[in-house]
């Protein structure tokens, strides 16, 4: 084949190769073409809580490392049921992720009747950001400082002692209806549209308990503006080391802590999950960082997709049986 043959034949394959969907693509490529526009970042909840703090905490350095931006879109309501729905039906090309937490991935399993999607079949794990211990706190004005004093508490004023959570079904809620089934307290769940809302209800006296985590609370424990009841983790934390536990506080065995991480819809590129989950774990690895998420009580997780579908299982299974001991159920 003379030259001027064999570049008309290169020149047809260059045609040709697009056409019959060959041409280089971020499914087909290792990453080189993925991303090239910003990515968005649902967040399942209402803007002041700890999906804000550790969406704001992560996405900067992220966004560095894989050389586009990332946009907050908060998405709260229905129990963290309608951020999933929307990622799960986004297009599946790596530009929009969801926050996760164990709410979304393993309670609303069991606790919904009916969802539009499927948490095991519609998601892809991208990875863990960390496991962060929930806290129990108090308006200034409730005379309870420990789990004990509330339980004898609430009993005495039956009825008459609320709390607040980010809503029905969120960590939140169910990390104190645990409570309930090991303590017997009594006390009345006020479902917000968000953590952030709860709090500042909480702090203005009109519910007198609020649940979110150690990352949240932690700026209102240290101002006194809430005071700490106990945390729900099987250590003292580090971020709040004068929070005694749930367990040492007489409930042995007792712990709730909220597990975070990041999703895409299922069928997005191995490209792309490989591709946000080293930026992940880089952001997790970088100094700044690390030291805003563990002085605020967070225990770091990175690792890898299976890692975080492994423990997802595991929680599904956890939690299902907590659904069933309370009765809840969301049609």
């Amino acid at each position: 084949m003379n030259s001027h043959a064999t570049k008309v034949l290169a020149s047809a394959l260059i045609v040709v190769l697009p056409a019959l969907g060959l041409a280089q693509t971020p499914s087909t490529v290792s990453g080189q073409s993925y991303p090239s526009k910003p990515i968005r970042m649902v967040v399942p909840f209402a803007p002041g809580g700890t999906g804000e703090f550790l969406s704001r905490s992560i996405t900067p350095r992220m966004g560095e490392l894989i050389g586009q931006q990332f946009i907050i879109d908060f998405r709260g309501g229905a129990g963290t049921t309608l951020a999933a729905a929307l990622v799960a039906a986004a297009p599946a090309d790596g530009y929009t992720v969801l926050i996760q937490t164990y709410t979304t991935q393993a309670i609303n399993q069991s606790l919904y009747g009916r969802l539009s999607y499927d948490t095991r079949r519609d998601f892809a794990q991208i990875g863990l950001i960390g496991v962060i211990p929930l806290v129990l706190a108090a308006h200034p004005s409730l005379p309870a400082r420990n789990p004990r004093e509330l339980v004898a508490l609430s009993h005495a004023r039956a009825g008459r002692i609320n709390y607040g959570s980010a809503g029905i079904g969120t960590s939140s809620h169910f990390a104190i209806e645990l409570f309930k089934l090991a303590s017997k307290a009594d006390l009345t769940h006020i479902p917000y549209k968000g953590a952030g809302p709860a709090t500042v209800d909480a702090m203005a006296g009109f519910v007198p308990l609020v649940v979110d985590a150690i990352t949240s609370l932690k700026p209102h424990l240290d101002s006194n503006r809430l005071r700490g009841v106990a945390i729900s983790s099987l250590q003292r934390s580090e971020g709040a080391p004068q929070l005694a536990t749930f367990a040492e506080s007489g409930y042995p065995g007792f712990e709730a802590s909220s597990w975070w991480g990041i999703l895409v819809p299922a069928r997005t590129a191995a490209a792309a999950v490989a591709r946000l989950n080293t930026e992940l774990n880089r952001s997790l690895e970088d100094a700044k960082v690390r030291t805003r998420l563990l002085s605020h009580g967070a225990t770091l997780k990175p690792g890898t997709p299976a890692q975080a579908a492994e423990l997802m299982n595991s929680e599904i299974a956890k939690w299902a049986s907590v659904v069933k001991a309370t009765g809840a159920r969301v049609e």
